[in-house]
Parts: C-alpha cells; structure tokens; sequence
C-alpha cells in the first residue's frame, strides 16, 4: 500500500481514508516515525531518546546523592595520577534534603475529590431547589402561620426553619457547602474508590518527586474488562511525544512509552501472536543498541513502544425517510458517496479519535495496531478526544525541560569538590609540638644524681606542664638554653579549613537563593535574633518560590480524575466492572447504588479542594480566634469553619457568622432590654401593688387602731357614763337631799319668815295697839327698837337653834 508521507516528516497522510488509517501498514509507518524521531541515530548524542533517559537519570543520581565521582577526580587529579590523595570521594547528598522537602512538602497536602454535575437536568434541579429556599425564605411568616393555624407544611424545600437562609448571600453560601446532590456524591465515591484501588496516594509521591527531580511527570489511564479503571505511573525516561512548547502537553498528537516485557507477559498481552513470531522475537529482542549499558537491563525482555497516534474520522450517516415520513439514520463508511437522491441525504462530522499501536523496537514486527476501544470524550465537545496520558512539566521552554535539581548542579558540584578539598587540607594538617634544647638540659642537675635527659623533661613537661632549667651555666656564663623545651605552634591549616567552610557555606547559600528554600523550610537551625512573623514570611516565600511544582500536581491529580469520571460509564457497560464498583462503593453509602446506574447520563465538572497552607490556616485561626475573643463567634461555629477546606469559603462562612452572631447579639440585647424594662414594669407594679397593699394594711390597721379607739372610747364613755351615772345619781341624791335640805330650809325659811312676818305683824299689831291704847290713853311714848332688836335676836336664836 502506498501511503503519501509529507517530505517534511515521516508520519504518514493524514488526508487519506478510514480503512487506510485502520490498515497495518499505516500503523507500522506511524511508528518507524516515531522510532525515526526517537531513536534515529542509535547511542550517539543526537538520539532523543537517550539524550532525555541519561539528562534524567543524571538528575536523579544527583537527587539521590549517587552522582558519578569520575569529574571530581579528573579535577583533583594529576595527568590522572591519584596516587598521593586518600580521600572518600562518597559524594555529598547535599541535593537530597531540598528535593526532599519539596516533594514531601507537596505530598502532605491533603484534598477532596469534588463532582458537581453540570448536564441540563442537574442544573435545573440544582436552581430548582434554590428557588424553593427563596420561596421559603420570602414566605416563612406565612408558613409558620399555616402550620399553627391548620397543621399543613407548604414549604416547598423542607428545610427546618431555624436552618433555612435568611439572605441572598448565605443562601449562595448554602448552595455551595450544604446542597450536594446524590447523582454527585455517587460520582466523588466512584473517583475515590478508583484512586484508592490503584493506591494513587503512593503514585502521587512518585509524581511529586518527578516534578521536584526532573521537572516533568506522567500517568496513564485506561481501561479493561478485567481490572476496570486502571491508574498507571509513567517514568518520563522512557516516555515518547510529539513536539511541544505546551507545559500541560495538550496540543501533542502521538505519545507513548518503552517497556521491557517478557516473553510470557508478550504472548499473555497479545495472545494472538504464534509460537513462529514468538521464536523471532526471542531471538532478536529489538535494537540492542536503544538498550544496552543502562543500568540493570535484564537480558531476557523485549523492548516494546506502547504508542497512542490521534488523527481524525469522518462518521457519515445515511438518513432514509420511509413512506409512512419516519427517518431512518444509518451509519456508513467514509467512503459513502451516493449520487443525490429524494429518499436519503448524507450527513456527516469529522471527530477526533485515537490509535492504539505497539512495536518492538528495531524491528519492523507490529504488535497491535487498531483504533482505540472505549476513548473519552468530554460531553460537552464529543467531536474531542483526550490522551490516556497525562503529562505537565511546569517549566518547559522550546522543549527543554527545566528542574529545581537542574539549578543546583553547579553548586552541588562545588560543594563537592570543597568537600573533597577540605578532606585533603586536613589530611596534611601538622599538629603542634615542641622544641627541646638539648644543651640546655646538660646544664642541669636535678640533684639527686640524676641528669636531667630529655624524655625525663618531656614526662615531666606533659604530666605538669613545668620544667626546669638554669639562666647560667657551670661555669658562670649566661645560659643561652635556660628554657629547655619550647611550644612549636602550626596555624598553616586553619586559615585554609575556614577559607573551605566559608566556601562550602557559600555555594549551600546558593542554592537557597537559586530553588527559594531559605533556612526557614531546609531544617537548617532559624536566627535566635529572627522574629516569629520573620521567619514566617521566609517560610510563605519559599512556599510561593515552589507552588509551580504544587500546581502541576493538582493539574495531574485534576485531569485522572476527569478521566475516571469520563470512564465511570465503561465499567457500567460491562456487569464484572459495574459490579465491582458498586461493591466498594458500597461500602461508603448504600444509598447511593441507586444513582450509579445514572452517572453515564451526566455530565460531571471536577475540582479538587486543596488543603490550605500553613500560613493559610494560621491566618484563618488567627482570626477565629479573635472573633472568640471577641465574643463574634461560638465554639460551635469555630469548629464548623475548620472544617472548610476551600478558605476562601471559609472565610465568608465566618463573616456570615460574625453577622449573624452580631445580630443575636443585638436582638438579644433589645430582648434584655425589653425583659429589663418589663422587668422594671413588673417590678412598678410590684411596687404599686405592694404600696396599695402597704396602705390598705395600713389602713386597715389604722381602722382597727381607730376601731379599738373607738372601743375604748365607748367603754371609756360608757365606763364614764357609767360613773357620770352613779355620779349623776349621787349627784340627784346629793341635789335630791340639797334640795330637800333648800326645800327644808326655804320651807323653815318661809316658815320663819312668816313667822317672823306673823311676828312682825303680831308686833306690829301690839305696837299698834299698844299706839291705839296710847292715843286712847294718852300715856307715854314706847321705845319699839329695842323691843325690836330684842326680839330680832331672839328670832335668830332660835334659827340657829333649828
């Protein structure tokens, strides 16, 4: 078959019809130019291939402190002579500890998988049930009033009163932490469950570190009918693709990897191939030279390129309308070209699909070529096909690929060879001794017999720290060796040991500035002097200096999880697969096997929700804590705002607690108000009450006191009365016997006077006749006055005899 290939490539045609693309000679022509581009001029340095595989393992190496020492000794050696150094050339893994807290750093951080679905049907009823809550948020007085009055529920989102939105803004906020439909929890335990059976926690440490050693990380997903949903590690080493100047590899179209497989796993992969074909394949396993000198190569393996190829297809339909006016719609191959006719019309749309190939490589023998089964297609472009492989290298320019360990090689080099360095000044560091005067010591006499030789004043020199010596000599003359040992002091090492300190220093402080990890995150012993917010700041900068690496990882982690979402309905389409899901997804909730049957009818956005930083989170508890300080908060809101991983959400939860706490507050102290001043009323009229009762006990009291009074006073006036009584009647007697006695003495009275009256005129009468027996007698005057006065006191003696 003769296939069209541009001058300019090697890849074939694309401009050529279905059955060509599908056809063994096409794929076998795909991958020659793979193998062309890759693998083009064998071991020699312009082989890609091996190019990438010795630049990565050479960066690993030095990540692993395994770097090859031959440099280090072509520097320190002598028209290669090594003779006179004894050094440890293990080198320095000074590289290890950075690369370690990069990778664990972003490792530790812990997520949540989150589906919210985003088909028509789910998005009405997501805005349908939002409308509910404002229909029972506007209308809650007159529910309330329903339920007391008739006992019916007219709440359309039955939602408890006291847990139902009061304002525009907590209703969003409800929506995004509260609401979450069964379809999307069905679909975050699926993605779970997937990651959890392919252990992605142990492959996602791998990745990290990829990205932290090598800048570029890749996985692989698929799928098969026995396994279901399979997650892969990709080594970038032996990973192929196209060109590209994409970071996130989204515009490659052919990518693939080398595999060393055995003969058994071969036949066992591709049990069509015969017995003759194994036999060949045995007997030359591919191109030795791609291979060889590499590590630990097993003999016994093949090495196979596992390639996916897109391309496009045109699917062409026939739609036939009968007599009764129905459509029929026929599928046909791209080469359906009828002439025009009334009956049918042709339609058709060019979509992307996607070849699967394998090939031993340096031979001409296809393992697989076919177009791929089961390819994952967002729902809302299906005319797109996305790659099983899922690459990212952060900082990639023009197709190099740049790393954090890449930055480092140079100082890393360097610390090394003042490693190297230090170990050989030290080496040839001469210790400190003394000088004996051995003349000297002849001029001395101990004076016990003995002469003073020098290994007795070396003894006594180390033991005490004394000699002994003479200023003259026997003979009287100056003694020039009057101190007989003398300190030999050697300081020609020191300077050079602190030169090489402060060097080794020098290139480590490099490396801080180059990768951004300041002594705030490498271990490294913090400034006493440094303050807390200091060395917090240095921490959040050397977060900031690596957070490329953190969002490739979650851009990883991101698309597997939109491609396991997207082949959730493959294993739905095989009962073994279907159920094996459903089982381990039933573990979490029952419940929702009755929405997995549904996940291939729904379209599905996936996020992850990342735990925050630590600068993050201090920032958040800071201000918890000053809103419990502060009294804006309870205990129990401050536990429900940890919770929330989003901190932007978080955030606004705690405003809206702050609010509505602020609002309790202020209802709560119009309520103590109004209770205060009820209180107070109550208490006025307590008061009132307890005056009126005050008074009428008061008056009450005074009636009886007056009422006792007025009881005594009648006693007293009937007791006066009584005496005035008795006195009345001792009185009457009295008055009754005065009287009497006035009657009596009026009566005697009267009587004397007419006594006295009837004596008078008896006197009168005598004198009378005594003057008529005068005149007639013509005798002499009569003195009457003291016949009178003797007869007055004669009527007076005898009153007062009566």
């Amino acid at each position: 078959m003769n296939i069209y290939t541009n001058p300019n490539s090697a890849f074939p045609s694309q401009v050529v019809d279905d059955a060509t693309k599908a056809s063994e000679e096409y794929g076998l022509q795909v991958s020659r130019a793979i193998e062309q581009e890759w693998f083009n001029q064998g071991r020699t340095s312009g082989n890609r291939y091996l190019t990438h595989w010795n630049n990565f393992n050479r960066l690993r190496l030095y990540a692993r402190g395994e770097q090859s020492v031959q440099k280090y000794k072509d520097e320190l050696s002598i028209n290669g002579d090594l003779s006179y150094l004894n050094l440890d050339w293990t080198p320095v893994p000074i590289l290890s500890k950075f690369v370690d807290i990069v990778a664990n750093g972003i490792s530790q951080k812990t997520y949540d998988v989150k589906a919210f679905a985003q088909d028509p049907e789910s998005v009405k009823k997501k805005m349908d049930y939002a409308s509910s809550l404002q229909f029972d948020m506007i209308n809650q007085p007159l529910i309330q009033d329903v339920m007391q009055k008739t006992g019916s529920n007219i709440s359309k989102s039955n939602v408890p009163a006291q847990d139902l939105p009061e304002t525009q803004e907590e209703l969003e906020l409800h929506m995004q932490l509260s609401y979450k439909q069964s379809i999307e929890i069905a679909e975050e335990e699926a993605i779970n469950t997937v990651l959890k059976t392919n252990k992605y926690d142990l492959t996602r440490k791998r990745l990290n570190y990829d990205l932290t050693t090598i800048g570029i990380a890749a996985v692989k997903t698929s799928f098969n009918k026995s396994e279901g949903i399979v997650v892969d590690y990709v080594d970038p080493a032996y990973l192929v693709y196209s060109y590209t100047e994409d970071p996130n590899f989204e515009d490659i179209y052919y990518v693939g990897e080398v595999k060393a497989v055995t003969i058994p796993e071969l036949k066992k992969e591709f049990p069509y191939i015969s017995e003759d074909e194994l036999l060949k394949i045995q007997q030359m396993p591919g191109n030795r030279q791609y291979i060889q000198g590499w590590g630990n190569y097993d003999e016994n393996t093949v090495q196979v390129l596992y390639f996916e190829y897109k391309t496009y297809m045109n699917q062409v339909f026939k739609i036939k309308q009968s007599e009764n006016g129905l459509e029929k719609v026929i599928q046909k191959t791209d080469s359906f070209n009828p002439p025009p006719n009334d009956n049918f019309e042709k339609v058709s749309r060019t979509i992307e699909v996607l070849y699967t190939g394998a090939k031993i490589i340096g031979t001409d023998m296809m393992l697989e070529w076919r177009l791929s089964n089961d390819m994952t297609r967002p729902y809302a472009d299906t005319a797109r096909v996305k790659m099983n492989y899922n690459i990212v290298a952060p900082r990639m320019y023009k197709g190099r690929i740049d790393s954090i360990v890449t930055k480092c090689i140079s100082f890393a080099d360097m610390i090394q060879l003042t490693h190297l360095k230090l170990q050989q000044v030290m080496s040839r560091v001469v210790p400190d001794g003394v000088f004996l005067d051995v003349d000297g010591l002849m001029e001395v006499d101990l004076g016990n017999g003995t002469k003073y030789n020098p290994a007795e004043a070396l003894n006594m020199y180390f033991q005490t720290g004394s000699i002994v010596g003479r200023s003259l000599t026997q003979d009287g003359e100056i003694n020039r060796g009057k101190v007989p040992i003398q300190e030999l002091t050697t300081s020609s090492g020191q300077g050079k040991i602190q030169s090489l300190i402060q060097t080794y220093q020098y290139y480590l402080q490099m490396i801080r500035d180059v990768t951004g990890l300041n002594e705030a995150v490498d271990g490294s012993k913090p400034d006493s002097n440094a303050l807390v917010g200091l060395q917090k700041i240095a921490a959040n900068a050397s977060n900031v200096a690596t957070r490329h690496i953190k969002d490739a990882s979650i851009y990883l982690t991101t698309r597997i999880c939109e491609n396991i979402s997207l082949r959730v309905a493959d294993c739905l389409n095989y009962p073994l697969t279907a159920n094996s899901l459903k089982q381990s997804i039933s573990t979490y909730n029952v419940e929702v096997l009755k929405e997995i049957e549904k996940l291939n009818l729904h379209d599905f956005g996936i996020f992850l929700e990342i735990e925050p930083d630590e600068e993050e989170k201090a920032q958040l508890e800071q201000n918890i804590q000053v809103s419990l300080q502060n009294g804006g908060i309870d205990l129990e809101d401050a536990i429900d705002i940890r919770q929330v991983r989003n901190l932007k959400l978080a955030n606004q939860l705690l405003k809206l607690k702050r609010k509505k706490k602020l609002e309790q507050v202020q209802q709560q102290q119009l309520a103590n108000i109004q209770a205060q001043a009820d209180a107070n009323s109550q208490n006025a009229e307590k008061a009132a009450l307890f005056e009126v009762q005050k008074q009428e006990a008061l008056a009450q009291t005074q009636i009886q006191i007056e009422q006792a009074k007025s009881q005594f006073e009648m006693q007293r006036l009937q007791a006066e009365a009584q005496v005035k009584k008795q006195l009345m009647a001792e009185q009457f007697n009295y008055d009754m016997q005065l009287a009497q006695l006035k009657v009596q003495a009026e009566t005697t009275k009267f009587n004397q006077l007419e006594d006295r009256k009837d004596e008078r005129t008896k006197i009168q009468a005598t004198q009378q006749s005594e003057l008529i027996d005068q005149r007639k007698n013509d005798s002499l005057p009569k003195d009457f006055q003291n016949s009178a006065e003797n007869l007055m006191n004669d009527l007076g003696g005898m009153l007062q005899m009566e």
